[in-house]
């Protein structure tokens, strides 16, 4: 197997160039001074224009408190992470406004119902607070069965 399958093409082009920096540097001081300058110059023209290094972005924990983000170093803020983050809380706090409306309606509909039959019943209102009422229900119940 040959060794470039397991190196990244990248660390391939850093020995080369590391490589043919070392021969230039080794014949260096037979050259004369004129060339040398011009070979100084061209050598800074390109350093000024090679491609930036690419570092991996270091992941890291930010905590404060009992909280914490994960996020990488060297990376500006975005605004849409922060927008996708609210989301789910925006969704949480619609479904407990439904679920409380939900349950209001609810239970105004059993105190309506309540009340409708209480109205509606041949008892006046004042008869279901009656002690002696649960005992008469009581009562007739027996007999019915």
């Amino acid at each position: 197997m040959s060794q470039s399958r397991h190196q990244p093409i990248e660390h391939l082009e850093d020995r080369l160039g590391l490589k043919i920096a070392a021969r230039l540097s080794d014949g260096s001081d037979a050259v004369p001074h004129d060339i040398g300058e011009r070979l100084r110059h061209a050598r800074m023209q390109a350093l000024a224009r090679r491609k930036p290094e690419r570092r991996p972005a270091a992941d890291i924990v930010l905590s404060s408190g009992s909280g914490a983000v994960l996020g990488q170093a060297g990376q500006e803020p975005r605004w849409w992470p922060r927008m996708l983050s609210v989301v789910p809380m925006l969704a949480l706090v619609v479904g407990l406004v439904a679920i409380d409306q939900a349950m209001d309606d609810k239970a105004a509909r059993e105190v309506a119902k309540v009340d409708a039959a209480l109205l509606l019943d041949d008892l006046p209102p004042a008869a279901y607070a009656d002690p002696g009422f649960l005992q008469f229900l009581r009562v007739n119940r027996a007999e019915a069965r």
